[in-house]
């Protein structure tokens, strides 16, 4: 059935909604309708057979057509977006998309609605072709719209999922569209369920309807009915639904369940493999994506643990391509702790850490709160860029804003015990990924960097604990930022000496 429907798609995409509906007509319903058109006559046994064949196949083919009437609405009006996009660019492909889900919703209720009427019809008038009493015609009316109703809560869903399948295949193509539609009621094994039954109910009606036609007895068509509905209440529902078909869905809810789970982000609970068959593989294959994307959970928490979160989120959305290299002007911030050595010698490699982090602790919040990355750290001290590897307009301001918090909360948290000394300098640097065999890191490249680190080293000289650069401060938006002008320095590797103010 699948192979037919890409057929028609593939080959009559643009014109899907008038061939949907005429391939759903010819090839499909008619061929049904006939079948019940010729059960009936075979059991009314009309008297002239050669004038009730051609009648018979005339009212099949009638119903046929009404059937399909009711549905050509729905189709144009749904599938039309469909039919633009296979046409050719211009097309919509979401609302495409929507038209055949919406068709699927509007379709199923509609021509099962409409097979009521025109099965019982289809009865009826074949009953009066083979001569039957006003009696059975009415019986045969009654059984045609009970066998319309089964006939399609037992196919139409099953035929119009088929029919748009080709179609959603070509639209969700490498896009993501289709994941974010909402799921419609009844859910699956609601329909599954419910096509079991109505197709043991319509098999059992038709079943007694091909002996009654094939033997010599003529029951009241009603009889017929009843014995479907037994079969069905005694036979089908306990044995085809209850034993055999329900519990293969109780996997596929389990799935979804899980499904739903790893969507919230809990990766912790294992889908029970309880089936050796498609099934059991399926929920096998899902337990090993599910650790796959608890591997990657741990991996991104400690990548966000040893790399800035802001570039570890690029470096996670853009790959390896990401860094080749650009030149920018930013705000470089060196920190250092002043007279660090002397503490090293007298105190434990774990008290040296330990204080170390505890400092770190109120630079990288800072730091990242404010908009900058903590590029790297250097033994007793660290560097700080505003405005690499993402763009910060106020760059400057966001580095004089942080160093002055940072200060602050050194002071308040270590008291005497502890001094920094904090550099800050505006200019050209290249930003990039530098390294190789395996191990790279983004690093900043140019004067601009060096003459950061000279001016910290300065604030030894200066007694400030920050200090900052002609050029930074001309690249300050506040235009009054209180600063203490310390006049000009020498400092190692410029020829010019620079300008420099205090920070507070």
């Amino acid at each position: 059935m699948y192979r037919l429907w890409q057929w028609v798609w593939d080959r009559h995409g643009a014109q899907f909604t008038v061939w949907a509906i005429l391939a759903l007509g010819v090839v499909l319903l008619f061929p049904v309708n006939l079948t019940f058109a010729a059960v009936v006559l075979g059991i009314e046994r009309p008297n002239n057979w050669a004038r009730a064949v051609p009648l018979a196949i005339a009212a099949a083919a009638a119903c046929t057509i009404a059937l399909a009437a009711v549905l050509t609405p729905i189709a144009h009006r749904c599938l039309r977006p469909v039919d633009r996009w296979a046409a050719g660019p211009g097309g919509d492909r979401h609302a495409a998309l929507v038209g055949t889900y919406m068709y699927s919703r509007q379709a199923v209720p509609v021509s099962t609605a409409a097979g009521i009427p025109v099965f019982a019809a289809l009865f009826a008038l074949s009953a009066v072709i083979g001569g039957a009493s006003t009696a059975h015609v009415i019986q045969f009316g009654a059984v045609g719209a009970v066998t319309g109703f089964a006939a399609n809560l037992t196919a139409a869903h099953g035929i119009v999922e088929a029919a748009m399948r080709p179609a959603r295949l070509a639209l969700t193509r490498d896009s993501d569209i289709g994941d974010t539609m909402p799921r419609a009621r009844p859910s699956f094994a609601v329909w599954s369920n419910t096509a079991a039954l109505t197709a043991a109910f319509t098999f059992s009606l038709l079943g007694a309807m091909l002996g009654a036609a094939a033997g010599n007895t003529r029951p009241a068509p009603l009889v017929y009915v009843a014995i479907a509905a037994a079969v069905t209440i005694w036979i089908a529902a306990p044995i085809t639904v209850g034993a055999a078909f329900a519990p293969s869905l109780t996997a596929l809810r389990d799935l979804d369940d899980a499904a739903d789970r790893v969507a919230a982000g809990d990766y912790t609970h294992r889908l029970p493999v309880v089936q050796d068959d498609d099934l059991g593989t399926l929920a096998g294959s899902f337990n090993r994506m599910q650790t796959g994307l608890l591997e990657r959970k741990h991996l991104h928490s400690a990548f966000g643990t040893y790399v800035d979160p802001a570039l570890a989120a690029r470096l996670l959305e853009q790959g390896d391509n990401i860094f080749t290299g650009e030149r920018r002007t930013v705000t470089i911030m060196f920190l250092d702790i002043r007279n660090f050595t002397p503490y090293t010698e007298t105190h434990t490699a774990e008290t040296v850490v330990g204080r170390l982090n505890e400092l770190f602790e109120i630079v990288v919040p800072t730091v990242v709160t404010t908009g900058g990355h903590v590029n790297k750290f250097l033994g007793d001290g660290a560097l700080a860029v505003f405005g690499a590897p993402t763009n910060l307009d106020n760059h400057a301001d966001a580095a004089l804003a942080a160093a002055r918090h940072i200060h602050q909360q050194v002071t308040h948290h270590f008291g005497n015990d502890l001094h920094i000394g904090i550099g800050i300098n505006t200019g050209p640097v290249i930003a990039g990924t530098i390294g190789g065999g395996g191990k790279l890191e983004f690093t900043l490249i140019g004067d601009s960097v060096n003459v950061a680190a000279r001016v910290e080293q300065l604030t030894k000289t200066t007694g400030d604990s920050i200090l900052l650069t002609q050029a930074c401060r001309s690249a300050l938006h506040d235009p009054s930022p209180n600063l203490l002008d310390r006049g000009t320095h020498r400092i190692k590797g410029k020829i010019e000496p620079v300008h420099v103010y205090g920070g507070g």
